[in-house]
């Protein structure tokens, strides 16, 4: 992936938060940083282009993060978004958006960027319609 690909990461837990946009960083990716939901909320409202969703399920007060994944796909309707958790996975068909991945907390950093690098494929057919086709 190239330093063009923008990807919001939102974490409560600012070590944690720190750990995944060094890794993403590492492979390349842009990265806005979020620590709440309603931070992120905020911020999916005012950026232009966003490509990738990483965010954590329980982001203490506020939206969480499945309510994060819903607003931001209102927005970004082909939005590649994987939902990170230290909680079980359960949850994850009823509320997580259609078409994403969870990782369960303990992950290796290869699961991280083989996860999102995948969704981000998937999407890219999607994003590429958005505008319509090319004449």
């Amino acid at each position: 992936m190239t330093a063009v690909t923008p990807i919001l990461v939102v974490e409560d837990e600012a070590m944690i938060r720190m750990g995944l946009v060094a890794v993403l960083t590492d492979g390349g990716f842009s990265i806005e940083e979020c620590g709440s939901g309603a931070a992120a909320i905020t911020l999916i409202d005012q950026i232009p282009d966003l490509q990738g969703l990483i965010t954590d399920i329980r982001l203490g007060n506020g939206p969480s993060g499945w309510d994060v994944a819903r607003h931001a796909r209102k927005r970004f309707p082909y939005l590649a978004v994987l939902y990170v958790t230290g909680d079980s996975a359960a949850e994850w068909t009823s509320q997580g958006v259609p078409g994403s991945l969870i990782l369960q907390k303990p992950y290796a950093d290869a699961q991280l960027m083989t996860a999102i690098a995948n969704l981000l494929i998937e999407a890219l057919p999607l994003r590429s319609t958005e505008s319509g086709p090319s004449e």
